[in-house]
């Protein structure tokens, strides 16, 4: 027997989705953790777990399905990569932030005590599981048009020629491809408390600082400081580069390559003429 008290709250968010649970303890248990279940249901079977797991696999199928229709003329690889950012933690995440779905869940007094209700793992799972509950509630249908809501501004974003989702892995691309050796990456300073710190990270290359970086995490503190140095090194280039006559090799052409297989145009100076068909 669900509270009134927790009804209320299942009706608020029911509110905020736009949709009307028949089974409300469906609905209660996809935003129950397994610290709670543990801690005050004595079984983690009562957990969010298996409708993490169910909602996973329906949000790869709906996720797939939708863009292999949006995008007829795209092949495996790129749908593929696209997919892959709009279904990940981070982006999922993203909208369980958007819907407070943290406020939701039910946890442990310790997962509470440690931050757990913003935590990225326990948002995003817990989103995955409420779609695994919209499924066995209500249907694909209501799941596909949930799911399509949630993800649909990623995948417009990371459809864009020029997104660059892992600016780690470019920056280490384009240092190899120079020869300038790994960048380095090194935490120098910590803040806020222990369940929620903040990390200002800088990267180095062959000594010089290329950029810094701060997010709740070492990772993405990391991302943050390889795009920063990205920019960085884009921007150097313009400063330095002469038209591409002239000059075809270097950095500028690495930069070019990369931005090439990640879709990535970059513009050119209009020299005011049209060329005749």
């Amino acid at each position: 027997m669900i509270p009134q008290e927790r009804l209320e709250q299942l009706k608020n968010l029911e509110e905020k989705i736009s949709l009307s649970f028949l089974n409300k303890a469906l609905l209660n248990q996809s935003l129950t953790h397994s610290s709670y279940a543990n801690e005050y249901l004595g079984s983690p079977e009562h957990s969010n777990e298996r409708l993490e797991f169910l909602g996973d696999a329906v949000l790869k199928l709906v996720s797939s399905e939708y863009l292999f229709n949006k995008f007829p003329q795209k092949q495996e690889g790129e749908l593929t990569k696209i997919r892959s950012s709009a279904v990940s933690d981070l982006t999922l995440a993203s909208v369980g932030r958007h819907l407070e779905l943290g406020e939701y869940v039910l946890l442990g007094s310790n997962e509470i005590r440690t931050g757990g209700r913003r935590r990225r793992s326990n948002v995003a799972n817990a989103l995955e599981a409420l779609i695994g509950a919209i499924y066995l509630d209500a249907g694909i249908g209501k799941a596909r048009d949930f799911i399509v809501e949630a993800i649909n501004n990623e995948v417009e974003k990371v459809s864009q020629e020029g997104f660059i989702r892992d600016y780690k892995s470019t920056l280490q691309e384009i240092t190899q491809k120079e020869k300038w050796g790994l960048p380095q990456y090194k935490v120098i300073k910590e803040t806020g408390p222990r369940h929620k710190r903040v990390f200002c990270i800088q990267v180095k290359v062959k000594n010089k600082i290329l950029g810094t970086g701060r997010g709740g995490s070492k990772k993405e503190a990391q991302q943050r400081a390889a795009s920063s140095a990205y920019r960085n090194l884009q921007k150097e280039q313009k400063e330095k580069e002469a038209p591409p006559s002239e000059k075809q090799g270097g950095i500028g052409k690495i930069l070019r390559n990369v931005g090439k297989r990640m879709s990535f145009r970059p513009r050119r100076k209009s020299s005011g003429k049209e060329n005749p068909r």
